[in-house]
């Protein structure tokens, strides 16, 4: 049974480009009014579900093209299109997604994009102990006559899904993206990421895999005898790619955003970098000594309220897919 999640809305606020074109105008001002009634929620989900199933048993990108869209669109269409040309007769293990226990955290707000997101129990987990998870899908829309796409997506520990600050009528609230209650704006996080993951500054995020690990495991990576590793960190903001988030009950927010990176392996002389199927189906040009690898890197971040201790981001959850590469 589907529940209208009273705890208001998971993490991410549109920062897609904001228009006045589609929104209500009373008295030549826009509305406040809900991103989505609870039956378009409930039907949007259905057509990504459907889509989806469909784009996996085929490995058939086009077939949810439609239903998909920034960070998981860009993963999504590229691992399909990776399958499709490595096998090409379809997913043999293919297991439809089921998505239950459903929860839509829905905003109210003036001006596209609208958007929601949804709190599901997936047929992925296990449902007790440390492999139980639950699933925070982010749907955006950029006008009346667009498709809900589902733009991001986190798998989480049940503990770790916040309660969601929420008006007198269960309408959960947005966080703007410049907004000056968290501790950090929601528009600054990617580029502050793909800072920190440079150079280890600005400070703004707890220790842990994503984070602290991420940064080991690639100083360990360039200094691999026969065999180096570099990365560029690129920051991902706009359009599709804008962080998205919702205001929490303890004065901060659940965000989503992106990141783009890239990695490049160099052999040492006599020796070439192996290849995956999946990235070689994805590749341009002949690995003879380089192989550069394009990811796209999508994260739910709990956001602390600002002035509140310790540190101010926690990365809650982490999907990243290769989307191209380049051989030289």
């Amino acid at each position: 049974m589907s529940r209208l999640g009273r705890a208001a809305t998971l993490a991410t606020v549109a920062v897609l480009s904001l228009t006045a074109g589609g929104c209500v105008t009373v008295h030549g001002e826009l509305e406040v009014v809900p991103s989505a009634t609870r039956a378009e929620a409930e039907q949007a989900l259905r057509d990504f579900t459907d889509a989806y199933n469909a784009a996996d048993k085929a490995y058939d990108p086009a077939l949810d093209a439609g239903r998909v869209t920034g960070a998981l669109g860009a993963i999504n269409q590229a691992g399909l299109k990776a399958r499709g040309i490595t096998v090409p007769g379809g997913n043999p293990r293919h297991r439809p997604l089921e998505l239950s226990d459903t929860t839509y955290h829905i905003p109210r707000k003036a001006g596209w994009p609208r958007f929601f997101v949804v709190d599901a129990d997936s047929n992925r987990d296990v449902d007790s102990g440390d492999r139980d998870n639950r699933w925070l899908m982010v749907f955006v829309k950029n006008g009346n006559k667009q498709l809900w796409e589902a733009a991001y997506l986190a798998i989480v520990l049940p503990s770790e899904v916040p309660k969601f600050r929420t008006d007198q009528e269960g309408w959960a609230e947005p966080v703007a993206p410049d907004s000056d209650r968290t501790a950090v704006a929601p528009r600054d996080l990617s580029e502050a990421y793909a800072s920190y993951l440079r150079t280890g500054r600005p400070q703004h995020f707890a220790d842990g895999a994503h984070t602290s690990g991420w940064r080991k495991v690639r100083e360990q990576n360039g200094r691999r005898a026969g065999l180096s590793t570099q990365y560029v960190d690129q920051p991902l903001d706009t359009g599709d790619f804008a962080p998205l988030g919702l205001a929490t009950e303890d004065g901060g927010a659940l965000v989503f955003f992106a990141l783009r990176y890239f990695d490049r392996q160099t052999a040492a002389p006599g020796y070439r970098p192996k290849v995956s199927q999946d990235v070689k189906a994805l590749m341009t040009g002949e690995v003879r000594n380089t192989l550069t690898k394009e990811w796209i890197s999508s994260q739910a971040v709990s956001v602390a309220p600002k002035g509140a201790a310790g540190p101010p981001v926690r990365i809650l959850s982490r999907l990243q897919g290769v989307t191209a590469a380049r051989g030289s």
